[in-house]
């Protein structure tokens, strides 16, 4: 639309709300007289360990492109001490099946913890779930005011949504995104 323009620069401390149009994040239509907003609220997620395990696994799968995905700023991943060690855990287990190292796993989860936003998780509803694993990922979620839960197994977390929560798999969340078509 050619009467559309980006307005440069974010809102100076002390400009008055009726400025907004000139605020990077809002569009405005000189012609109509109207101001768009054209925020987007980032995806608030929590990984399942299983999603780790299956981008560690293959790199053709949704689940590796998730995780190559992390720092385009399409979506926020949160993580806990407890997530960050069942993490370390399965995947030291995974080393004879995988072509990784050690040190690859230490670098990934520490790439996870300098990326993503850390939680801590002061309340606990176990047992919620079948698996205490699965309520430790459902807390932290609850915790971060998450949107979704990203699985494979669907199924684990039936009940999340009382807490406001999705629960999708890598391909469903990817094509939330618009990663996927």
């Amino acid at each position: 639309m050619p009467f559309l323009r980006q307005a440069p620069g974010p809102l100076a401390q002390g400009q008055r709300a009726q400025d907004r149009s000139e605020r990077a994040d809002f569009l405005f239509d000189k012609q109509l007289g109207i101001v768009y907003n054209t925020i987007m609220k980032r995806c608030q997620i929590v990984i399942d360990t299983n999603v780790l395990v299956a981008a560690l696994r293959s790199k053709r799968g949704a689940s590796y492109k998730l995780f190559m995905l992390i720092s385009s700023g399409k979506f926020t991943i949160h993580i806990s001490v407890p997530l960050i060690l069942e993490y370390e855990d399965v995947a030291k287990r995974l080393l004879k099946d995988i072509p990784l190292t050690e040190q690859d796993i230490d670098d990934i989860l520490d790439y996870l913890c300098a990326i993503a936003q850390q939680q801590q998780v002061f309340y606990l509803w176990r047992p919620y779930l079948k698996d205490p694993k699965d309520d430790m990922v459902l807390e932290l979620a609850v915790t971060a005011n998450c949107d979704f839960i990203v699985t494979y197994n669907k199924r684990d977390f039936d009940g999340a949504e009382r807490f406001g929560l999705g629960v999708v798999t890598p391909k469903e969340f990817l094509e939330r995104i618009g990663e996927l078509l």
